[in-house]
């Protein structure tokens, strides 16, 4: 009995196990065609999406629409750029003329406008005063002497003739006539000497300028060579400009040249003169340009580094505006248009500088027309659409 319930139990698992193996292996070929399906029908999506666009480029769509312009001819001013610093047209160095004499006043500082003549420090005059009284002295002393030699020399004269005296006589009157007048005219001299060593307590300016340098301080010993203050002479400066050898001749005297500061201030100056002779370590020659004197301390300063440009005359240049010219890896290209409504990239050379054009001298044909703006979206070859002129405006 037992055997015969166990093989019917066995007889019924079996299906059940059939039937959940055939659901298994249905399910499964249904998830496969499933995801072979998805990229066929992804790929067949974005075929019907790109074909639009190759329709468009078999038919030859434009990449842009563009304006286009000629080359203009222009006469522009001939530029020659070069660095240099700015200095004193002349630097004077002021010190006392005389020596072992405190400083008792310092008037002026750094910055100060002075004019010829003006105080600018006093050394102690005490005793310099005392030695100009005791010439003074001396000389009134040798004045009365002068006075009585002269008369016994005008009696002496009167009495030669008479015999009343000896001749040896009359010449001791005579010469001391003379040694009285010599010791007067040495009197007269020492009181000059110190008059004028008197008048050089005060340090004065020796022309109209600005104070560059101070070293003077109250209370220090003026001394033999010492420097006080250093002027500069007329409140002129002067741009110190480096020009190499080859374009030294360029250059000429009355030129105009335009100075930038660092400060991105601009002003005028004249050429003065050129240097006669070039650096042999650096092969760079000397021009120098004389700045406005209303400049001075305020646009400009000595010890300024600063870049300008000589104007050198005009020459014609050949012009398009800067966004017509596209740079890249270095070099300036154009796109001229070749054909009807074709683009190609051309190299060019350019040079000056002016506003918003810019000087093209080499690469281009003067007639050819070129893409005006935009161009840096372009590439070789490109198709583009021309678009039409504007008619110029009536005035």
């Amino acid at each position: 009995m037992n055997d015969s319930g166990d093989t019917s139990r066995r007889w019924r698992v079996k299906p059940l196990f059939a039937a959940l193996a055939v659901a298994v292996g249905a399910a499964a070929v249904w998830v496969a065609m499933r995801t072979s399906s998805e990229p066929l029908a992804a790929d067949a999506n974005a075929k019907e999406k790109a074909a639009p666009m190759q329709q468009g480029q078999a038919a030859g769509k434009p990449a842009l629409t563009v304006s286009l312009i000629s080359a203009q001819s222009a006469e522009w001013p001939r530029l020659l750029l070069a660095n240099g610093s700015i200095a004193p047209w002349q630097e004077a160095v002021i010190g006392a003329e005389i020596s072992n004499y405190r400083l008792t006043e310092v008037n002026v500082n750094v910055g100060d406008t002075v004019r010829k003549g003006q105080v600018l420090a006093r050394v102690s005059s005490d005793n310099v005063a005392t030695e100009l009284a005791q010439s003074k002295a001396a000389l009134a002393e040798a004045q009365a002497t002068v006075a009585e030699a002269r008369a016994n020399a005008e009696r002496a004269r009167q009495l030669q003739t008479s015999g009343a005296i000896s001749a040896q006589q009359i010449n001791q009157y005579l010469t001391a006539e003379q040694t009285a007048l010599a010791r007067v005219h040495a009197a007269q001299a020492r009181v000059q000497a110190d008059e004028l060593r008197l008048a050089q307590t005060r340090v004065v300016a020796p022309d109209d300028g600005v104070i560059s340098a101070r070293t003077a301080t109250v209370g220090s010993l003026a001394q033999p060579g010492q420097e006080l203050f250093r002027l500069i002479r007329g409140s002129r400066l002067e741009w110190r400009a480096e020009v190499t050898e080859a374009e030294l001749a360029r250059v000429r005297q009355g030129a105009i040249a335009k100075v930038t500061t660092p400060n991105g201030n601009t002003v005028r100056g004249r050429v003065r003169m050129v240097a006669p002779t070039v650096d042999p370590q650096t092969r760079n020659g000397i021009v120098f340009v004389d700045l406005p004197i209303d400049a001075t301390g305020t646009v400009v300063r000595a010890g300024m580094f600063a870049r300008g440009e000589f104007e050198l005359g005009t020459a014609p240049a050949l012009t398009l505006p800067q966004s017509a010219v596209v740079l890249r890896e270095g070099f300036a290209y154009v796109f001229r248009l070749d054909g009807e409504s074709r683009v190609a990239q051309t190299k060019v050379s350019v040079g000056r500088r002016a506003g918003d054009r810019i000087e093209i001298t080499g690469g281009l044909d003067a007639a050819a027309r070129v893409v005006a703006s935009g161009a840096g979206f372009l590439a070789d070859g490109d198709l583009v659409r021309v678009a039409p002129a504007t008619p110029a405006q009536p005035r």
